[in-house]
């Protein structure tokens, strides 16, 4: 914040970007000069401030007025109206329940939250060190440094009850422990920011929004274990936090809080930035340690672990970031504060990725132990178009999915792996009545054998096979004793492969026959998906009562299977069809039907036979 009569804060996240902030804070400085407000109004660009449902957004201090989807159109009249004139303007405020809600405090996707890894994260301008420092930062590195022990520093971690957030959830003092006690001249400390889950952002956006945070944490550990040298692992496609947690290294550097002697101590400390090429497998800490190493990012058995024999022989701790970004608060609040949120087993609070089929999508921070219905309904807003609640797949791609009947069960490590999910990193992808839970098992699956590394043959060869049955299931060739045998399959390379990547990938088909099966034996026995996700399960037709004979599904058609006039009304050839929907979209009238089950213009072809003909009932 700025001693401005004005703040106006532009969320500058991924998402927001992906929207148009950028251009929008253009035409925001420019309409401020163009009106000589320069000296009153001050704009920053931050990071995520959460609610990527409603980007762009821009807020205005001191009041905390909340506008979404702010176009360049709407600069202007905010300028002139707001900011001169002193009238907010209500058309770009959330609406709930017909209710106007001005303050960014009062909206209901915040009422559940409680920020301490994102504390910063869209309140601050992200490439300012200045702003950091003012909000706090670097406090807690000086209070490590200048008057605690490193055992002293590693206690209160351990007194906090912080678990390492990266997915597996080991204590995070225990890591430290080992390396601290470790009597050898040389250690490292890593900072996983190699996430690579679908529809998982969490620590992408706590480095883009937060960058001097997540340093602040990794060095206040780095003075816990005796490490002189860190290393951020990021993978390329995230070019906003490279960028940002380079310049925040930079500019510890060059204020005296990097390099030797911190805060005329003994301390000395640098870090530099490794970029990771995209391999899934990589989040995986050895793999990690030897894709920094340069060498191929192959997981290798444990023991020895990391903290013992990690980065280039030597003992070595990996947290993740959001891991780091939670240890600033710790030591300036103190291990009771942060004890005293979440449950008995998993302290503090959990950032998530709020996606899928949810109102709010976002960036969420909420305690540990918060329910699933308060998670998806009350911070989520429910289900888009209030639809049914179907499932919710937590953990990643080699997470679990849960059903309706676990909404009210806490989210924490220990409930969550009782029930076949897990925390994971973060991911939470939100599933309404239209998903075919078979299908998004094989999107998972499928999504593993693409990041396996291939070392080991559990996983190399068992994934392989399990997706092999999963295609076949859902294209009409499933058969008794499919489901049993991924029962078996999952159970082996759950139990041995090398690395968390294979021991977890079965997860998703093993939690959906778990809660589905019917789905899976609907798909086996009557060659049907009921939902009409599984393309070789469904074909279109067209309802000549319906049908207008306008002709734009025929010429719209890829293939030429549509054929047909304004007399006669349209047809579709069913052995050419390649069931790409073009004809379902395009269709003015909505004549033509998703319909489930094998055409029986399919009969023999591809070995099918057809179990359905038009118009019975289904």
């Amino acid at each position: 914040m700025s001693l401005k009569r004005i703040d106006l804060l532009v969320c500058c996240g991924s998402s927001c970007i992906s929207a148009g902030a950028l251009k929008l804070k253009e035409a925001l400085v420019k309409a401020i000069e163009d009106r000589d407000l320069t000296d009153e109004v001050n704009i920053i660009g931050t990071g995520c401030m959460g609610p990527c449902e409603f980007g762009p957004v821009l807020v205005v201090y001191p009041e905390g007025i909340f506008y979404k989807h702010v176009a360049i159109e709407d600069i202007d009249e905010i300028v002139e109206e707001h900011i001169i004139k002193g009238r907010p303007l209500e058309r770009l405020m959330v609406q709930d329940n017909e209710k106007t809600i001005r303050m960014q405090k009062d909206v209901p996707f915040y009422h559940k939250q409680i920020k301490v890894a994102l504390e910063n994260c869209g309140l601050i301008d992200p490439e300012s060190m200045e702003e950091y420092i003012a909000t706090g930062g670097y406090q807690a590195l000086g209070m490590a440094l200048t008057t605690m022990t490193p055992q002293g520093a590693i206690d209160i971690v351990k007194a906090s009850g912080l678990r390492g957030r990266g997915g597996g959830g080991f204590p995070a003092y225990r890591k430290w422990q080992m390396v601290h006690d470790r009597q050898e001249d040389e250690k490292y400390i890593i900072c996983n920011g190699d996430e690579g889950d679908p529809g998982a952002f969490m620590d992408r956006s706590i480095l883009e929004g937060d960058p001097h945070r997540v340093l602040e944490g990794m060095m206040i550990a780095a003075y816990s274990i005796g490490a002189s040298q860190g290393f951020f692992y990021i993978r390329a496609e995230y070019p906003l936090a490279i960028k940002r947690i380079r310049q925040a290294i930079e500019q510890a550097r060059s204020m005296g809080l990097m390099g030797k002697n911190i805060f005329g101590t003994d301390f000395c400390f640098e870090a530099e930035v490794r970029t990771g090429a995209g391999a899934f497998v990589c989040g995986e800490e050895m793999a990690l340690i030897h894709s920094i190493e340069g060498e191929r990012g192959n997981p290798t058995p444990k023991p020895p672990y990391p903290a013992v024999q990690g980065l280039w022989g030597k003992p070595t701790v990996v947290n993740n970031v959001e891991t780091f970004a939670n240890i600033p608060s710790i030591f300036v609040k103190g291990a009771d504060w942060f004890a005293g949120m979440g449950t008995e087993d998993s302290k503090g609070t959990k950032v998530f990725a709020l996606t899928g089929d949810v109102c709010n999508t976002g960036l969420v921070e909420v305690p540990m132990g918060i329910t699933l219905r308060e998670l998806i309904y009350e911070v989520g807003g429910g289900i888009i178009d209030d639809r049914k609640f179907k499932a919710v797949q937590l953990g990643g791609p080699s997470g679990g999915c849960l059903t309706s009947e676990h909404l009210d069960l806490g989210v924490d490590y220990k409930t969550l792996k009782e029930h076949g999910a897990m925390m994971g990193s973060g991911g939470v992808i939100v599933m309404d009545e239209r998903k075919c839970m078979v299908n998004v098992a094989k999107f998972f699956i499928e999504f593993c054998v693409e990041e396996s590394c291939g070392k080991c043959s559990p996983c190399r060869i068992g994934l392989k096979q399990m997706l092999h049955i999963m295609e076949r299931i859902t294209s009409g060739q499933g058969k008794e004793g499919d489901i049993e045998e991924l029962l078996r399959l999952g159970e082996t390379v759950r139990n041995l492969s090398l690395c968390g990547l294979g021991q977890t990938a079965p997860n998703p088909v093993l939690s959906t026959i778990r809660y589905f099966r019917d789905e899976y034996e609907t798909h086996i026995r009557e060659k049907t998906c009921n939902v009409n996700v599984c393309l070789d399960l469904m074909h279109f037709e067209i309802d000549k009562d319906k049908c207008i004979g306008c002709s734009l599904c025929s010429r719209k058609c890829p293939t030429g299977c549509i054929s047909g006039s304004k007399e006669d009304k349209y047809t579709i050839n069913q052995v050419e069809c390649i069931k790409c929907g073009n004809c379902f979209d395009v269709c003015p009238v909505k004549a033509i039907d998703k319909v489930p089950g094998i055409h029986e213009d399919l009969s023999g072809q591809k070995g099918r036979a057809a179990v359905r003909k038009p118009g019975e009932p289904f």
